[in-house]
């Protein structure tokens, strides 16, 4: 089991905070741009945690060189159950750089889109350090 899949399924978003590289770009399923910065990447995946219920990871796909995974979950944001898949890559140091989030099917990813939105005014103070 990768360590960011054990983090996250421990509920310990400082590990999870931990295997971020300072520059990583996080590409949500619900936003036109990508997050850059491992504050922000950080704080969103917080919110992430608080808005899904009934997170599981139900495969883990990986590359021979191990710098790139795909981990496959399910979960359920406001009544609505969802499938998505995170993208990770990581960089020389074991860092992930590039964040990608998948979902479907739309109606999930439009719940998901606005607990998000409730979440975002407290997303980007927990980014700023307050």
């Amino acid at each position: 089991m990768h360590p960011f899949r054990k983090a996250v399924e421990s509920d310990d978003m400082d590990a999870v905070a931990a295997l971020l590289a300072d520059d990583v770009v996080f590409t949500s399923p619900v936003a036109f741009q990508p997050y850059a910065g491992k504050a922000i990447t950080a704080a969103i995946l917080r919110g992430v945690a608080r808005v899904f219920e009934d997170f599981t990871y139900v495969r883990e796909i990986a590359n021979p060189d191990g710098r790139d995974h795909a981990l496959v979950f399910t979960a359920t944001v406001a009544g609505k159950k969802l499938q998505g898949c995170d993208f990770l890559h990581f960089d020389a140091q074991g860092r992930i750089d590039e964040f990608t989030v998948m979902v479907r099917p739309l109606s999930a990813a439009m719940a998901l889109s606005e607990a998000m939105g409730a979440q975002f005014d407290r997303i980007a103070k927990e980014a700023a350090g307050e």
